[in-house]
């Protein structure tokens, strides 16, 4: 196990995550869309911008632990390109900068047959420990 090993938060467990991969340069995850949806049996636009915050901000934490410092979110947008119904998503957040500062990540979101059905990026500030 690596000493960077994610735990997942509140929020995550209601969502249903399952983190697959983890380390600094890609972090995957899947959640199922059952549980997640909005009024109209459609996965929830909210739902998909929480994993890829999660994914996004857990890359970076695992980034920032190297240099014995943590991560805070500072941006995310999201595009929205299709919904699902059902089955389950997979968030894959890959790294576009590892800085000593700053970290970016795009973060993309797909349904069981790849189809992406978001597309975000994600920035997080690296600072010291509190």
């Amino acid at each position: 196990m690596e000493p960077w090993t994610i735990e997942l938060g509140e929020l995550d467990k209601k969502m249903g995550v399952t983190v697959v991969e983890q380390s600094p340069e890609k972090v995957v995850a899947t959640m199922p869309i059952d549980g997640n949806r909005q009024s109209l049996g459609l996965l929830h636009g909210g739902a998909m911008v929480a994993i890829a915050e999660a994914v996004g901000s857990w890359a970076a934490v695992i980034h920032a632990s190297t240099m014995g410092k943590v991560a805070v979110g500072v941006d995310i947008n999201a595009t929205h390109h299709a919904s699902g119904r059902e089955g389950m998503v997979t968030a894959t957040a890959t790294a576009i900068r590892l800085g000593r500062t700053l970290t970016s990540h795009e973060v993309t979101i797909t349904d069981d047959a790849g189809r992406r059905l978001c597309t975000a990026r994600i920035t997080n500030a690296i600072v010291d420990k509190h």
